[in-house]
This record gives structure tokens, C-alpha cells and sequence, in this order.
């Protein structure tokens, strides 16, 4: 019984069987147990808007909502994410509309070369659930885990104050 109970979880051939619902779609895989979520989301589900950057969770070019809270994805095994619901970049939008966040920053210049603008746009959007209405230095420090080598940050925190205030309508 204990035998054919590890076949049916993958475990003879070393693989884990997973269900992860990304951005409210329902993925049902086997995976090996050392794919990291970051890998997961871009080659098994497709979804190509979180990037890998440092892979060791320094820059949070990869950051996603895991379960509602902020997570760099390069530090997570796709196992650990088992049953679990995944918001990515792709999800803010709805209905062929922008997020107010993405819109804030398309506004205010928050993106120059684009690579860090996934990770931090979903940091902030964690950031503004956490608190709708942060200060500048609230949104300094909510955003110190993602790096971005090419703006002053300026224009992003003014992105993430206006976007801030557009939902809080």
C-alpha cells in the first residue's frame, strides 16, 4: 500500500506532483524537487513577466504574492507552493486594463529598462495592501528588497504614491 501511496505522489521517479493555482489558473504538475517557483511560473506555466535575475533573492526582479504575501520566487521550491495561489505580474490586469499601479507607473516613469519593473511593481502592490496609504519613507523601506539599476528611484516612489491614491478611490 505504502508503494503504490509514493507512486501516486511521483516519488519513484524522484518526482513531486504539484497543484499551484497562478493568477487564479490551476496547474497540475510533476516537477523535480529542487525547481525553484521562479522556474516554475516562467517554464512550466508559460508566464514570462517574472523575471530571474540574481537568483540568490538579492535584486526581487523575481518577487510574487504567495498566498498574499510578498516572496521572492528564486527562494522558493516549486514544492513548497503546493496547493497554494500564486499572483504574478500578469494578474494585475483585468479585463484589458491596466492596474492602477501599472498605470501610475506608465504615468510617472517609474520604468526605464523594464527588467526590475515586474518584481517591484508586485512589491508594491503588496505594500499598498499592506498599507494603503504609506508615506515616502514607508514605501523606501517596503521596496529596500528590489533593486533597480536604472532610475534614482524617485519616479518609482512617486508611481507607487499615485498609484496609492488612486485606489484608495
Amino acid at each position: 500500500m505504502a508503494r503504490a501511496s509514493a507512486k501516486a505522489k511521483g516519488t519513484e521517479t524522484g518526482l513531486r506532483r504539484i497543484n499551484v493555482n497562478i493568477n487564479g489558473v490551476g496547474f497540475r504538475r510533476e516537477v523535480e524537487p529542487r525547481l525553484l517557483l521562479v522556474h516554475f511560473i516562467r517554464d512550466v506555466a508559460g508566464l514570462t513577466g517574472t523575471h530571474v535575475g540574481c537568483e540568490t533573492s538579492n535584486c526581487g526582479a523575481c518577487t510574487v504574492l504567495l498566498n498574499g504575501k510578498s516572496v521572492k520566487s528564486c527562494s522558493v521550491l516549486a514544492v513548497q507552493a503546493d496547493g497554494a495561489r500564486v499572483e504574478t505580474i500578469e494578474g494585475l490586469a483585468r479585463g484589458g486594463s491596466l492596474h492602477p499601479l501599472q498605470q501610475a507607473f506608465w504615468d510617472n516613469h517609474g520604468v526605464q529598462c523594464g527588467f526590475c519593473t515586474p518584481g517591484m511593481m508586485m512589491q508594491a502592490y503588496w505594500l499598498l495592501k499592506e498599507n494603503p496609504n504609506p508615506t515616502d519613507e514607508e514605501i523606501k523601506l517596503g521596496l529596500s528588497g528590489n533593486l533597480c539599476r536604472c532610475t534614482g528611484y524617485q519616479n518609482i516612489i512617486t508611481s507607487v504614491r499615485a498609484a496609492a491614491k488612486e485606489m484608495r478611490k
